[in-house]
């Protein structure tokens, strides 16, 4: 599946400027379907609704480090049901530590990119998720 900008989109992360910054990029790169929860709590229940709903989100975007709930145990939460193992996952962390990068690696993410990052990488990041 090709980056389609009118995918449905959610942004997680629980710094609402990250948020601002993350939905200026995409709307940058012609997106306008862009959903936003402050962290994974919210965010799985926002997920879960959504595909009951049958208007599925297309991708996520997820902070590492949150109150509540963390991206990492977002994204487990996700790929224990079969219904979201493929579900496109972009983790953004602060953290370029070897063993988070692998830890997010096992859990089943499909790309990472590490802060601060320009607009070009997070195409790079996603041009990688979505060939």
């Amino acid at each position: 599946m090709a980056f389609d900008t009118k995918m449905k989109i959610l942004i997680v992360d629980d710094m609402q400027t990250m948020r601002k910054i993350l939905k200026s990029m995409l709307l940058k790169m012609g997106c306008n379907d862009i959903h936003e929860a402050p962290d994974g709590i919210p965010a799985l229940q926002m997920i879960k609704e959504a595909e009951s709903n049958g208007a599925p989100f297309q991708f996520i975007m997820s902070d590492w480090n949150m109150p509540g709930m963390t991206g990492l145990d977002l994204l487990k939460n996700l790929r224990a049901e079969d219904r979201f193992k493929k579900l496109p996952f972009l983790m953004i962390t602060a953290e370029g530590e070897q063993a988070n990068v692998i830890e997010a690696v096992k859990a089943g993410v499909s790309n990472f990119v590490v802060k601060p990052f320009s607009i070009n990488i997070l195409q790079e990041k996603i041009a990688k998720i979505f060939p």
